[in-house]
Order: C-alpha cells, then sequence, then structure tokens
C-alpha cells in the first residue's frame, strides 16, 4: 500500500502503484478538486504540488508518488491558517479569473508552485509556468492576479524580458505566446 504525505498528512492509500495519482485523489481519497483533462500531462486540469512542484497527477504513479509530499487544491486551500483564502485563491477571485471552474485548481496549483520557487517571477516566468489549457479564455488575468500577491515588478526585470522578446523578433525567432493566443499558421 502506497503511502505518501497528502495535504500535510501521512497517509497510506489502497491502491495498485501502478495506478494515476489523479485516480487514487479523486476515487480513493476523495478529493476531487484535481479534474481528469486529457489524461497525458498536457492540459493541466489534474495539477498537484508534489514536493512543492506543480505537476500533473495523470502521469504521475502511486509508485512514483510513494514517500512523496502532494498538495492538491483542496490542501492549497487549507494552508495559510487565519486567512480566509490562500493569496492566489483571493487574487484569482478578486481578478475574476474564474469562469466555469474547471481549470482552476490547476492554475491556481501551477501559480502556488511558482510563487514558492519564485516570488517576484516576471511576466514571461508566470506564462511559462501556467501552461494550463481554459476554455473560458481567463489568460488575461493571471498575469494581474499574480501581481495582487507580489506587487510590480521592478523596471529592470520589465525591460530585460521586453528586451529578449525584441531580440527574438529581430533574429527572425518569435518570441512566446501566452496561453491560448494564436500564432501566425494556426
Amino acid at each position: 500500500m502506497p503511502s505518501l504525505v497528502l495535504n500535510d498528512q501521512p497517509v497510506e492509500i489502497a491502491a495498485d502503484p501502478a495506478l494515476p495519482l489523479l485516480w487514487a485523489l479523486r476515487d480513493v481519497a476523495n478529493l476531487t478538486g484535481a479534474k481528469y483533462g486529457c489524461g497525458v500531462g498536457e492540459c493541466g486540469a489534474c495539477m498537484v504540488l508534489v514536493d512543492g512542484q506543480a505537476m500533473p497527477s495523470c502521469t504521475l504513479t502511486m509508485a512514483e508518488a510513494e514517500g512523496r509530499s502532494v498538495t492538491t487544491i483542496e490542501g492549497l486551500a487549507r494552508r495559510a491558517p487565519g486567512v480566509a483564502r490562500h493569496p492566489v485563491l483571493q487574487a484569482l477571485i478578486d481578478e475574476q479569473a474564474i469562469q466555469c471552474g474547471f481549470c482552476t485548481p490547476g492554475i491556481a496549483i501551477a501559480l502556488a508552485g511558482l510563487l514558492a520557487h519564485n516570488p517576484r517571477p516576471t511576466d514571461a516566468e508566470i506564462a511559462a509556468a501556467v501552461t494550463n489549457l481554459c476554455r473560458c479564455g481567463v489568460y488575461p488575468r493571471i498575469v494581474p492576479a499574480v501581481r495582487r500577491i507580489t506587487g510590480p515588478v521592478a523596471a529592470t526585470t520589465v525591460a530585460s524580458a521586453s528586451a529578449e522578446g525584441v531580440e527574438a523578433s529581430e533574429e527572425g525567432g518569435n518570441a512566446p505566446a501566452a496561453p491560448g493566443t494564436a500564432t501566425a499558421g494556426e
């Protein structure tokens, strides 16, 4: 029986070690915040924090999760004692970056993982960290939500990120597009 730390609590989950973590969370632990989307780790609907890093739970087996610390959206919601909501969740609400809610847990987990390792990310770093698919199109609200937590980024950071994009354009390369934006040829 695989054992792990789930939302800060040591647990043993009676599940086949080959079972994807997503299904153990949803069907065995009754934690349904992580959603099944693509099944191949591309859409981000099933994101959880594994040892502090955002990872798709649909591609991680129970054997691979053995002995690790896993935080789900349910755990994120309980992580700030004395505060009504985790800052990421509150910021997403304040910026109206929650529409249908299907992708929201994955986006919140991706942002929490990013901010845990980089408390002052640039806009480009936010876009790189949040690759989640959102059919409602909340992408323009994600950076403002993060800025509610971090405050503005220093001008030198923004200028260097802009310079990198200009250099890529001048070299004939493409600067990375924000998630959900169409590029030429699509």
